[in-house]
């Protein structure tokens, strides 16, 4: 059966008592558990430990939603700073507004602090979590669809998604239907996804190599993506903002992803977590220890009992000092 068009969510908040729940933070949040789950199979696949990547999550998440945050704010400071808006919304994050770029640069950031920490290569585990990443991005994308925002262009096709009045932009007003961009992004990266877990498996890729990958597939759905979008934004010779930054990383991402297959750095690590307290251990002696005298001898040699010996001395002693002795006295113990 073809639909006429797509219906989009009549709400977006349910209150649970006082407490509102919002369609698109569980978006977000189904998103990062996708992605940890994921990451974490594939880090212990390359040689990683369980729950390692949970571990650098705690650190990269928060890094990542204030990176995301500032990135749109900045982008954007129009609908925060403007004469008439409020500047303290800035701070509104379940309202939506989220900038991957600035989600993955300080995300990054957080997640090579705990790498340091943690004694884990930073590339390896970029590698593992790259395509769950873009499943997050898949799956939290229905946020957007919850709230009725970032839309395309007017459609009358089958697959055109209905937007309520009250969030149609100024001049849209009479249209009913737009490009669902958010599900073309879903699907587009959904795809990625797949693409990647394939790639990395038939070529064993490494090195960041798998990172740049993700880069360039996102970007370059990402570029005819935006392109279809009518909400507001800054541009530049006919071009979104958006869509010069997918441009640039894109050319950066083909870039290096030569340059570590060229190089041989873009081969699969053969380690890629270290233990430091292990480590610690076999370094130090253990307490009680007793380090070998190199002037002792070579080390293979059986070890002799030095009581033993002793003892075999004191009894040589004795029965020289007995044959010695003419009265038939008793030795001195």
């Amino acid at each position: 059966m073809i639909l006429a068009s797509i219906p989009s969510p009549s709400e977006s908040v349910w209150n649970l008592g006082p407490f509102p729940i919002r369609a698109y933070a569980l978006c977000i949040i189904a998103g990062v558990v996708a992605a940890i789950w994921v990451g974490d199979k594939r880090f212990q696949a390359r040689g990683g430990k369980p729950g390692a990547v949970a571990d650098v999550a705690i650190w990269a998440i928060p890094f990542g939603l204030v990176g995301a945050r500032l990135y749109h704010v900045v982008t954007n400071p129009e609908l925060y700073f403007a004469e008439g808006r409020d500047p303290v919304r800035a701070l509104y994050i379940w309202e939506g507004g989220l900038g991957i770029w600035g989600a993955i640069s300080l995300g990054a950031l957080g997640a090579y602090i705990a790498c340091r920490r943690y004694g884990i290569r930073f590339a390896p585990l970029a590698d593992a979590l790259a395509p769950g990443i873009l499943l997050a991005q898949a799956i939290g994308r229905f946020g957007n669809w919850f709230n009725q925002e970032l839309f395309g262009s007017p459609t009358d096709l089958p697959w055109g998604l209905e937007i309520d009045a009250a969030h149609r932009p100024a001049g849209y007003e009479q249209y009913e239907t737009f490009h669902a961009t958010f599900l073309y992004e879903s699907l587009w990266n959904l795809a990625g996804f797949f693409l990647l877990i394939w790639l990395d498996r038939r070529f064993r890729l490494g090195g960041g190599r798998v990172v740049a990958l993700y880069v360039a597939i996102y970007t370059l759905g990402r570029f005819w993506i935006e392109g279809l979008r009518i909400d507001t934004a800054h541009e530049l010779l006919g071009l979104r903002l958006n869509q010069w930054t997918s441009i640039v990383l894109f050319v950066a991402a083909i870039g290096l992803f030569v340059w570590l297959t060229r190089t041989g750095r873009g081969e699969r690590e053969d380690v890629v977590q270290v233990d430091k307290d292990d480590s610690d251990a076999e370094a130090e002696p253990a307490a009680g220890a007793v380090e070998p005298d190199p002037a002792a001898g070579d080390a293979t040699e059986p070890a002799v009992d030095r009581d033993v010996t002793e003892a075999t001395a004191a009894d040589e002693t004795v029965a020289d000092d007995t044959t010695s002795s003419g009265d038939g006295d008793a030795p001195r113990s």
